[in-house]
């Protein structure tokens, strides 16, 4: 994968500070440009590359959920230093992790936005994938899932995007163990939240965060957007600038205000 591309950054001087994680085999390029319009809305912005991510398919080999919730916490604990206000945004497998992080360290995540959460693969395929990625028969049978493409419906974006070309199907088992965290642990997130999803996404299940949705029953604001255009990564595709303008909206009420006003379940 491109180096430069790959790279974590880090965006703007405000005070408060937006933590963006990428999803599983991808990297802070498909984050970018939510983290270019919240930093140029006033908010600092930190994006960092997960381990195993945005190299090389063997870099995944060395690592676990484990690795990326310890890069995570990691990270929450940098940026959360010097007093500043935190907002958690995950894409994907990174949406698992933001709210895992909400919901094991309330005291530092004041706001939470899930992009395309994985919590359901989407297809009968993907699927059966997740069962046998419990046992070791699918590492044994077909130990690497090649990749020949990102999941993106613009075509310039699709021709820029860095491609992992394949990954170590254990780590899928790493994906479904957050899948099911983040389900034991949605009820325990107390802040309030914005879900988005893609309802073309061909890698998730736009229900799965619809579920999110109505099972986040201790935040106090829980607003979930519904995108018509485009593929799983948003931010990146067709509707990326509608969810900028979601997320920087919902973030500019707690930033702005210093309180919620109570928001409609969906849109």
């Amino acid at each position: 994968m491109e180096p430069d591309k790959t790279a974590p950054f880090e965006l703007g001087q405000g005070d408060d500070t937006c933590l963006l994680l990428h999803g599983f085999t991808g990297s802070p390029w498909d984050v970018r440009p939510l983290g270019e319009a919240l930093a140029a809305r006033g908010m600092h912005v930190v994006a960092p590359r997960l381990p195993g991510h945005g190299t090389t398919p063997q870099a995944l080999l060395r690592v676990t959920w484990r690795d990326w919730w310890d890069a995570a916490r990691a990270a929450l604990d940098e940026v959360g230093g010097g007093h500043r206000r935190v907002a958690v945004a995950g894409l994907s497998m990174g949406a698992l992790l933001a709210l895992k992080l909400a919901a094991e360290h309330p005291e530092a995540v004041r706001a939470l936005v899930l992009v395309a959460p994985a919590l359901r693969f989407r297809g009968a395929r993907m699927r059966l994938i997740r069962q046998l990625s419990r046992t070791p028969v699918l590492e044994w049978a077909h130990p690497w899932v090649q990749k020949t493409g990102t999941d993106i419906s613009d075509p310039r974006a699709l021709a820029e995007a860095p491609l992992l070309p394949a990954f170590p199907v254990a780590r899928l088992r790493d994906l479904c163990e957050l899948q099911d965290l983040a389900t034991r642990q949605v009820g325990r997130v107390r802040c309030p939240t914005l879900v988005a999803v893609a309802e073309q996404d061909h890698v998730v299940d736009p229900e799965g965060g619809h579920w999110l949705a109505r099972h986040l029953t201790a935040s106090p604001s829980v607003r979930c957007v519904s995108l018509r255009r485009g593929f799983h990564i948003i931010p990146r595709d067709v509707d990326g600038p509608l969810l900028a303008s979601e997320v920087g909206d919902f973030l500019a009420r707690w930033r702005y205000f210093g309180e919620w006003e109570p928001q409609p379940a969906h849109t």
